[in-house]
C-alpha cells in the first residue's frame, strides 16, 4: 500500500505556480485579443450588415456605438467587481456574456437584435477586460517575467486591433458578415472550459460595495447624448426627438456627478480629477478619441461604397493603417525619453491632424496610395505616438494606489470620446450629403467629416499646449 502512495508524488509548489501562471497569461491574452478585435472586426462588415438587415445609416453607426458605450461605461465597474468578487469568477462571467452575445449577434434577424447583442457584448467586454490584466499581474511575480507578460498582453491587444480589418474582410467575403461575430463563440467556449479548470481564484480581499448606480447613470447618460446627436440627422437640433434625449442625457450625467460626490464608495472618485495631469490628459484623450475612432467607420464605407472594394480588399487596404498605430505605440516609449511626454503628445497629435487634413482631400475616384494608405498611416501613427505619453502623464499624476483607477479612466475617456465623436461626425457627413447615396455625395460628406475631425485635433493641440504639465519620461 505504501508503494502505491509513493506513485502520486505531489507537484512541487514552484511547478504548480508556473503552470497556473502560464494558464493565466494565455487566458488573459486571448481575452484581451477578443475584446480589442471586436472593436475593429465589424468595420468591414458594416455595408453587408446594412443591406442584409435593412439598417439606416444612423442605425449602422450604433453597431459600433452600442459596443463602445457599454464597454466604456461599465469598464470601471468591471475592474471593481474583479477585486471584490474574484478575478477568475469575473473573467468567466465576462467571457461567458461576451460569447453568448456574440452568438446572439451572429444570429440576429432584425437591426435591433444586432444592436442589443452589441451592447451586451460591450458589457461583457467591460467585465472581461479589467479581469485579464489583474489575472496576469497577480499570477506572475513582480520583476522581468511580469514585465515580459504585460508586454505580451499589450502586443496581443494591439495585434487584435490591427488584425480586425483583415479577419473581418476574410470572414465576410468567404462566409458572411455573421461570422465576424460567430467566430468568437468557439474560441470563447474553449477558453471558458480551460480557464474554469486551470485558473486559480484570487481577490484583493476588498469587500466594499459596487457603485452600480453610478455605472448605470454614466452609461445611460452618455448613450442618451449620443442618441440625441444621431437624431439630428433626421429631425434637426430643435426637434423634440433630439432635445429630449440630449437634455435627458445631460441631466443623468449631472445626477452621476452628484451621486459620485456623495456616495462612500464612488465608481469615479471626483478627487482624482483635482490633479492637473489627470484631468488634462483625460480631456486630451477624449478629444483624440472623438476624432480617430470615426476614421475606421468612414474609411471602411468609403473603400467599399465609393471605391468599390470587396470586404476582403477593404481589410487588406487598411492593414498599413492598422500597423501604423502599433508602430507608433511601440516607438513612443523611446521617443518620450528624448522629447518628454508633453512634447511627444503634441507631435503625435500634429501628425494625426495632418493625416486628417490630407484625407479630407479624398475624391470619388481617388487612388489607393493617396486616398487611403498614406493619409491613414499618418492619422494612426500620430495617434499611436500621442496616446502613450498622455496615459503616462495621467498615471504619473495619480495618487498612490489609484494608478489602476486612472488607467481605466484614460481608456474610458478615449472610448467614450470615440462614441460621441462618431455620432457628431456622422451627423456632419449626413448633413453634407443631404440624403444622396452616390459616390460624389458620399465622398463630399466623408471629406467634410475628416476636415471637421482635423479641426477638432487642432483644437486639442492648443488645449494640450496650454494645459498639459511638463513631465519628462525617465530613460529606460
Amino acid at each position: 500500500m505504501t508503494g502505491m502512495v509513493d506513485v502520486k508524488t505531489p507537484v512541487p509548489p514552484r511547478e504548480r505556480t508556473s503552470t497556473h501562471a502560464w494558464a493565466a497569461v494565455l487566458a488573459a491574452c486571448v481575452g484581451q485579443f477578443l475584446v480589442v478585435l471586436d472593436v475593429s472586426v465589424v468595420n468591414v462588415a458594416l455595408p453587408s450588415m446594412r443591406s442584409d438587415l435593412q439598417m439606416s445609416s444612423a442605425g449602422l453607426q450604433w453597431v459600433l456605438n452600442a459596443y463602445s458605450i457599454a464597454f466604456a461605461g461599465f469598464m470601471l465597474l468591471g475592474g471593481r467587481a474583479a477585486d471584490i468578487y474574484g478575478r477568475k469568477r469575473m473573467f468567466l462571467v465576462g467571457l461567458g456574456l461576451f460569447t453568448a452575445a456574440s452568438l446572439a449577434g451572429g444570429l440576429a434577424q432584425e437591426g435591433w437584435h444586432l444592436l442589443a447583442a452589441r451592447a451586451a457584448q460591450g458589457l461583457g467586454a467591460a467585465v472581461l477586460a479589467p479581469a485579464t490584466l489583474t489575472l496576469l499581474t497577480t499570477a506572475v511575480p513582480e520583476g522581468p517575467d511580469r514585465t515580459k507578460a504585460i508586454g505580451t498582453w499589450m502586443a496581443v491587444g494591439a495585434g487584435g486591433g490591427a488584425a480586425g480589418g483583415l479577419i473581418g474582410g476574410v470572414l465576410t467575403d468567404l462566409l458572411s458578415w455573421r461570422w465576424v461575430l460567430l467566430i468568437n463563440v468557439p474560441v470563447g467556449v474553449l477558453v471558458l472550459a480551460g480557464a474554469a479548470v486551470r485558473l486559480a481564484e484570487g481577490r484583493a480581499g476588498d469587500r466594499r460595495r459596487i457603485d452600480l448606480l453610478g455605472a448605470v447613470l454614466v452609461t445611460v447618460g452618455l448613450g442618451c447624448v449620443a442618441y440625441g446627436i444621431v437624431q439630428t440627422e433626421e429631425s434637426g437640433w430643435t426637434a423634440t426627438a433630439t432635445l429630449v434625449p440630449l437634455l435627458g442625457g445631460v441631466a443623468l450625467l449631472g445626477v452621476f456627478v452628484a451621486v459620485e460626490a456623495r456616495t462612500a464608495e464612488p465608481l469615479m472618485p471626483l478627487r482624482v480629477l483635482g490633479t492637473r495631469a489627470v484631468t488634462s490628459a483625460n480631456a486630451a484623450m477624449l478629444v483624440i478619441g472623438s476624432a480617430t475612432f470615426s476614421m475606421w467607420y468612414f474609411m471602411t464605407v468609403y473603400a467599399q461604397a465609393v471605391l468599390g472594394y470587396t470586404p476582403l480588399e477593404a481589410g487588406l487596404a487598411l492593414m498599413p493603417t492598422s500597423l501604423a498605430v502599433v508602430l507608433g505605440s511601440k516607438c513612443a516609449p523611446r521617443a518620450m525619453a528624448v522629447t518628454g511626454a508633453k512634447n511627444l503628445a503634441l507631435i503625435g497629435t500634429a501628425i494625426a491632424a495632418a493625416g486628417f487634413g490630407w484625407q479630407s482631400t479624398m475624391g470619388p475616384d481617388g487612388s489607393y496610395l493617396t486616398s487611403v494608405c498614406l493619409p491613414g498611416v499618418l492619422m494612426m501613427a500620430g495617434t499611436g505616438l500621442a496616446a502613450t505619453p498622455l496615459a503616462s502623464l495621467a498615471i504619473a499624476g495619480a495618487a498612490p494606489g489609484e494608478s489602476g483607477l486612472v488607467s481605466g479612466l484614460v481608456n474610458t475617456s478615449r472610448t467614450m470620446g470615440g462614441a460621441l465623436g462618431l455620432a457628431v461626425l456622422s451627423t456632419v457627413a449626413a448633413a453634407r450629403t443631404a440624403g444622396g447615396t452616390g459616390p460624389e455625395e458620399l465622398t463630399a460628406g466623408f471629406a467634410l467629416a475628416f476636415r471637421t475631425a482635423g479641426t477638432v485635433l487642432l483644437g486639442g493641440l492648443l488645449l494640450m499646449a496650454l494645459w498639459l504639465p511638463r513631465h519628462r519620461s525617465d530613460r529606460r
